[in-house]
């Protein structure tokens, strides 16, 4: 098979494995799906829609009946499975044309769907679904691509699409999708037969095909010739965005400027509800940001319904100098808060001026996306991945931008328009019918010592209920290996050697860039020594101050600087053990670094507190199953300390303490999830997982 070359899009199709769904029209329609998701040129996260059409035997009738198999809900083509699409009968969709009212009846359709759908496990059909039923092609795809997303919004739309396919591609004008878009669609087709596809004016791109195959193929082709149209043109008119007239900030002060503005921001952003960051500086991003044109195109907003939705109606630029001096952050803070205020009162006005009798209330009036020139582009969403893929989408929004400047002029959809698609009244549905967030939604967390052990099993329960986790440790192997249990946008690593003050900045720098700030820090990192006192040598003494009350104080000292930046408090957790409570044998350096961790505790909950930050104590016993500090000598010495053998450890702890229990790393965990999702008013506390040692009873 000749495969044609192509330079915009990547050509992903592999004949080994199409052979391998060969007559298994479903699996290639799923297959098409994917290999087009993958290619973010051609479509975003969640963006697009695609169907095939198959003949399948009705289990009423037992007749043969042509199934509409199309991609459901809230679904994202580059991980669609079959659980994912919908099933109805094309027939059906067909005689909903009997009981349509016109648009102002519009929604009603939605709820007809149901009455068409063929396989009761089918996910719920989407808008879109008759956009594709009412067209005659066994399969289509509904994409996204930044190249017809630049020739839909451009002020000649129509005229360009004639001049780039001639009489094969058809035109509609910008209308929300549902039924009668559909219906226009399946017009526009009677009025041009023989045509591969439609544009959708500042929305998209429909194609097909008889076969998966051949669907594919016009995809690419025709985001292919748009893409090279656009290249063509390209810098002839006038420099692209009227061309630089700043320069960004070298590449390391980009990443410091932004870690230490982000927290700021983070804070002035959560004023409705908390949020995390995502920040890049993207060549792309940046070339928008710095150039003569950003003033007049940033507050059109963005034109595809799909990328305001995730965006917002428009960015906010920040007025703020590129190398501003960031050690004084109320000064900064004091700087740009009027901007956000500013912002926030026209996202009202447009609210105001916009809504329906029937519209939801007002949402957060925070801005989505903030521009700052010089540096690069950050978004805040409820959760890393939303804030990833908005930034995604405003890059592909640039990329449209960028597009239609260079063949026309740039047009976004009309205020009232956007409105009507981000307060529809089917799009509240849509987020409503979204799970309820967990306990630590919307928080961030850094932990040290988590490569493995007590640290890695906390970073476990937090992320496990909801926070953004970020690794530290001295052991970059032992971090990868303990990252890669995570989900993408749930964690990030960094190495942090907690004695040393630039390496804990830079630790607390990355978190800042990764999720926008944090809210929790537990101090795990820790190593144990069991020697008597003339064994103990002034290096053993120096190294478990430096690891376990040092490290503290710099990991306190650093992150509460992050938190006063945000504004809204914080928690710390450190993790002691009950050894700074009680005396025991060939423990001097030890125990006293343990009580310097609590007292230490105790002194920050009594400073913090006015700033709602929350400093508690973990006192943990006897970890032996799973904790790093017992794979060296600690573990001879305690055995040692107790004449007993190494191997009895466990058994020895367990029977020691009142709940004969052996203490796993989950429990300190659990312990530590306590502290920041459930005992919210407790500061300056010690609580002791130890199973119950009546000597280290705080009280």
């Amino acid at each position: 098979m000749k495969v044609q070359a192509f330079k915009h899009v990547n050509y992903l199709w592999d004949e080994k494995k199409a052979a391998e769904l060969e007559g298994d029209e479903i699996g290639l329609f799923l297959y098409r799906s994917n290999i087009l998701g993958a290619d973010l040129r051609i479509t975003n996260y969640g963006g697009g829609n695609t169907s095939c059409k198959a003949m399948e035997r009705d289990p009423l009738s037992g007749k043969e009946v042509e199934v509409m198999w199309v991609k459901g809900s809230g679904g994202d083509l580059g991980t669609l499975t079959r659980g994912g699409i919908a099933g109805l009968y094309t027939s059906r969709l067909h005689s909903l044309k009997q009981v349509y009212r016109g648009l102002e009846h519009e929604d009603e359709m939605v709820a007809l769907f149901n009455h068409c759908i063929f396989d009761l496990d089918s996910r719920a059909p989407s808008i879109d679904t008759p956009l594709h039923g009412l067209l005659p092609f066994r399969h289509i795809d509904h994409l996204h691509p930044d190249a017809l997303i630049a020739v839909a919004a451009a002020k000649d739309s129509q005229k360009i699409t004639r001049e780039i396919w001639g009489d094969t591609m058809g035109w509609v004008p910008w209308q929300r999708p549902g039924f009668d878009l559909g219906l226009q669609l399946e017009q526009c087709l009677t009025e041009n037969p023989g045509i591969r596809g439609i544009v959708l004016g500042s929305h998209g791109v429909f194609t097909w095909g008889d076969t998966s195959y051949e669907c594919y193929i016009n995809s690419l082709e025709v985001i292919e010739q748009a893409s090279q149209y656009i290249e063509k043109n390209l810098g002839k008119k006038r420099p692209v965005f009227g061309g630089q007239i700043r320069q960004s900030l070298s590449a390391p002060q980009r990443k410091s400027q932004a870690a230490q503005i982000a927290p700021i921001l983070r804070g002035l952003c959560s004023s409705y509800n908390r949020m995390i960051g995502h920040f890049t500086d993207d060549s792309r991003v940046l070339e928008f940001i710095n150039s003569k044109d950003l003033p007049r195109l940033a507050p059109l907003g963005t034109s595809c319904p799909d990328h305001f939705l995730r965006t917002k109606i428009m960015p906010l630029v920040l007025n703020l100098p590129a190398g501003q001096n960031m050690s004084d952050h109320q000064a900064v803070k004091e700087q740009i808060e009027p901007q956000f205020e500013q912002y926030r009162k026209e996202y009202t006005e447009y609210y105001e001026r916009c809504k329906h009798p029937d519209s939801p209330a007002m949402r957060d009036p925070n801005p989505v996306v903030i521009l700052y020139p010089g540096v690069g582009m950050f978004t805040f969403s409820k959760d890393k991945q939303t804030a990833r893929v908005a930034s995604e989408f405003y890059i592909n929004a640039i990329n449209v931008m960028r597009g239609a400047e260079a063949i026309s002029e740039y047009t976004a959809l009309p205020r009232q328009e956007a409105f009507n698609i981000e307060y529809w009244l089917l799009e509240e549905a849509k987020l409503q019918r979204q799970p309820p967030e967990k306990a630590l939604s919307r928080r961030v967390a850094i932990i040290t010592g988590a490569g493995g052990g007590i640290g890695k099993a906390i970073a476990d329960k937090l992320a496990a209920n909801g926070a953004n986790v970020v690794l530290a440790d001295i052991a970059e192997e032992r971090l990868k290996t303990a990252n890669d249990t995570f989900a993408r946008d749930v964690s990030a690593y960094t190495l942090c050697d907690v004695t040393n003050t630039r390496s804990v900045e830079k630790a607390f720098e990355k978190t800042c860039l990764e999720f926008g700030g944090v809210d929790i820090i537990v101090h795990s990192a820790g190593l144990a020594i069991s020697k008597s006192l003339e064994d103990t040598t002034l290096d053993d003494w120096n190294l478990l101050q430096d690891v376990l009350s040092k490290g503290q104080f710099l990991m306190v000292r650093t992150g509460v600087e992050v938190m006063r930046k945000q504004g809204f408090g914080g928690d710390v957790v450190n993790i002691a053990s009950k050894n700074g409570l009680v005396a025991g044998p060939n423990n001097i350096a030890y125990g006293t670094a343990k009580a310097a961790q609590q007292h230490m505790g105790r002194l920050l909950a009594a400073e913090l507190g006015k700033e709602k930050i929350r400093v508690n104590t973990i006192n943990p016993d006897g970890v032996i199953v799973g904790s790093k500090i017992w794979e060296g000598e600690w573990a001879e010495g305690r055995a040692k300390a107790y004449g007993i053998k190494v191997e009895d450890l466990p058994a020895h702890y367990a029977k020691r303490n009142l709940l004969n229990e052996i203490i796993l790393p989950e429990d300190i965990a659990n312990g530590v999830f306590a502290l920041v999702a459930i005992l919210n008013k407790s500061t300056g506390n010690i609580i002791n997982v130890d199973g119950g040692i009546a000597g280290a009873f705080v009280r």
